[in-house]
């Protein structure tokens, strides 16, 4: 048996991958070092996380008004670095980080879900997948949201298959902390808690009397609750605090009132840019007005949004189609490197992120076939929380972001396939 074959050898083969991908990053960053942010959504991320680092708790950037714009945890992470005079390069090395600790999260997720063979494979593809590493060196959420979304995967399928001992109480916890966060960072997320929950519930099936433990058995609901107790109480104090200091309810953001007039507008009905979103419908906002209060804006555009739905009832199949086209790079990919373009991903890159994802999509596809049901049902969970956030908001990158672990993961399981099997080789089965 190979030395790699050993706990250490393993250890050692995902490290020199992980530094591998790395490398990728800091490069990367390197080529951004010195530049200045875009009219995006890093300028709030970027000036929320200096303002945090001066004492000030929340605030919008350019009117004294209450801010929940975005989830807080981007600019919470980014605060400690941000006291200096040109924080932004240093706001950069945050999501470096995240990004690189994806690809360790990810080799160890797909090495317990498939085997030590498809977790260095997972591993090795995120460190190169450039629509992962696109996203770190941003001053956005993305890498962060995906780190947690890797996270609670590895946590649901630890908690689904941990016996009646301390390991569960350890999974329910990180679980709990995973999904809590990762509303936090991105608010589309709050849609993944109850179906991993879900999925553990039925995992960890108990017998249905007590005493009879070869009998019947149910859903362990009990620790599915209480991995739901725990993400509830992380984001709990964001959502009391939001409640106190805005004029309508406010949960998690102000951005949905934003997001929703921005995709349900002619420029997003129409056009080059079907089934995305406009930055120019909400310009074209007539009411607007800098000064005005989030929570209120935000109800008042909800509304012209959904106006604009219910008088183009007829068009919604086709832009929910264009939509989902979108979201899966298979229509409008010149819109979509613009927009990329316009977030500070490179224009090579993005092009290379398209042409990647078509190849990663179809392994993923072929992995499915290779997986257990356990495994398919824990992986659909993401899936269908981009499926669903596509369909009531818009396409994009940024959209599909939740459900790029799962695609790396599942190719993963396909390209291990193909490697030449050396005796005495750990490789977990998938089925």
């Amino acid at each position: 048996m190979g030395e790699d074959a050993t706990p250490r050898g393993r250890d050692r083969s995902l490290l020199m991958v992980v530094a591998v991908g790395a490398l990728v990053r800091l490069v990367y960053l390197a080529t951004k070092w010195g530049d200045p942010l875009l009219l995006n959504d890093s300028i709030y991320y970027s000036g929320q996380a200096r303002q945090l680092a001066e004492g000030t708790w929340f605030r919008e950037l350019f009117v004294d008004r209450p801010g929940a714009e975005h989830g807080p945890l981007t600019s919470t992470l980014m605060a400690p670095l941000s006291w200096m005079d040109d924080p932004v390069p240093w706001q950069r090395t945050v999501t470096v980080l995240t990004g690189v600790a994806l690809v360790w999260v990810l080799g160890h997720v797909a090495g317990e879900l498939a085997g030590r063979r498809v977790g260095l494979t997972a591993a090795g593809i995120a460190a190169l997948y450039p629509n992962l590493w696109m996203n770190d060196g941003l001053v956005m959420s993305e890498s962060i949201s995906m780190l947690l979304v890797a996270l609670a995967l590895w946590a649901a399928w630890r908690l689904g298959s941990a016996a009646v001992d301390g390991a569960w109480r350890r999974a329910t916890a990180l679980l709990g902390l995973a999904l809590g966060l990762g509303m936090l960072a991105r608010s589309e997320l709050v849609l993944l808690a109850p179906l991993l929950a879900a999925w553990v519930a039925v995992s960890r099936r108990v017998p249905r009397v007590h005493h009879e433990p070869g009998g019947r058995t149910r859903p362990d609901w009990r620790v599915a609750l209480v991995a739901l107790a725990v993400a509830a109480a992380v984001v709990s104090p964001w959502v009391v605090f939001n409640l106190t200091r805005f004029e309508r309810p406010v949960f998690l953001t102000t951005n949905d009132g934003t997001t929703l007039l921005g995709a349900n507008c002619d420029d997003a009905y129409h056009g080059a840019g079907v089934g995305g979103w406009s930055l120019i419908c909400v310009a074209s906002d007539p009411d607007y007005a800098m000064d005005e209060e989030p929570s209120v804006r935000s109800a008042r555009q909800r509304s012209l949004a959904v106006h604009y739905v219910r008088s183009h009832l007829g068009e919604v199949p086709r832009v929910v189609a264009a939509r989902i086209a979108r979201t899966m790079d298979l229509y409008g990919w010149s819109d979509l490197v613009f927009q990329d373009v316009g977030e500070e991903r490179p224009r090579w890159a993005a092009w290379a992120g398209i042409g990647m994802f078509w190849v990663l999509a179809a392994a993923a596809v072929a992995g499915v076939r290779r997986c257990s049901r356990r495994v398919r049902w824990l992986l659909a969970a993401p899936v269908a929380v981009t499926v669903a956030t596509t369909v009531l908001f818009y396409g994009g990158h940024r959209i599909r972001s939740t459900a790029e672990p799962v695609v790396v993961i599942l190719a993963a399981v396909s390209v291990a396939a193909l490697w030449p099997r050396r005796s005495g080789a750990a490789a977990g089965p998938t089925r």
